[in-house]
C-alpha cells in the first residue's frame, strides 16, 4: 500500500499547526505555576515555628493514645507540650513545631515537622520541571507528525 506525498503546506498553515501546540504547551505551564504548590500535590509547610524540644516523660508505642512530653524555649520562656508521637528516649533532644497562635500559658500542643528543613523545596521546581519537559514532548511530536509524510511512524 503506498501513501500518496501530502501537498505542500502553505508558511501560515505550517505556523499555524507549530504555534498551537506551542501555545497550549506554554499556557499549560504558566497555569500550573499560578496555581501554585497545591496543583502539584505538594503539601505547603505547616503553620508553626520549629524549635528545638527535649523529651521529658517518654511513652511506650504499645501504649493507644501516645503522648510524650517536651519541654522548649519559646519566645526566651521555657515551655511545656504534648507531642503526639512515641517511642523517643527521655531526654532525647528533637526538633518540633510550635503552632502560630500557642496560648502565652499552660501546655501547648506541639507536632512532628513533616520532612527535614530543606527537603520539601525541591519538589516544587522538579515537578514543574517535568511539566514542562512533556509539554516539550508533546510539541517535538506534534512537530513530527505535521511535517511527516502523513503516515504514522507506527504502521510505518
Amino acid at each position: 500500500m503506498q501513501v500518496s506525498e501530502p501537498p505542500h503546506k502553505s508558511p501560515v498553515k505550517r505556523g499555524l499547526q507549530m504555534g498551537i501546540p506551542i501555545a497550549v504547551g506554554v499556557l499549560v505551564v504558566v497555569l500550573t505555576w499560578l496555581a501554585g504548590p497545591g496543583l502539584l500535590s505538594i503539601q505547603a509547610k505547616s503553620p508553626g515555628a520549629p524549635v528545638d524540644a527535649r523529651v521529658t516523660k517518654a511513652v511506650d508505642c504499645s501504649v493507644p493514645g501516645a503522648a510524650e512530653s517536651v519541654s522548649f524555649q519559646l519566645g526566651g520562656k521555657p515551655r511545656e507540650g504534648t507531642l503526639d508521637s512515641c517511642g523517643h528516649g527521655k531526654d532525647e533532644h528533637l526538633q518540633v513545631l510550635v503552632p502560630d497562635d500557642a496560648p502565652a500559658d499552660g501546655v501547648i500542643s506541639v507536632t512532628m515537622p513533616d520532612t527535614t528543613a530543606g527537603a520539601q523545596d525541591l519538589r516544587a521546581p522538579i515537578a514543574l520541571a517535568l511539566l514542562v519537559f512533556a509539554c516539550f514532548c508533546g510539541g517535538m511530536y506534534a512537530y513530527l507528525v505535521i511535517r511527516g509524510s502523513g503516515k504514522l511512524a507506527l504502521l510505518s
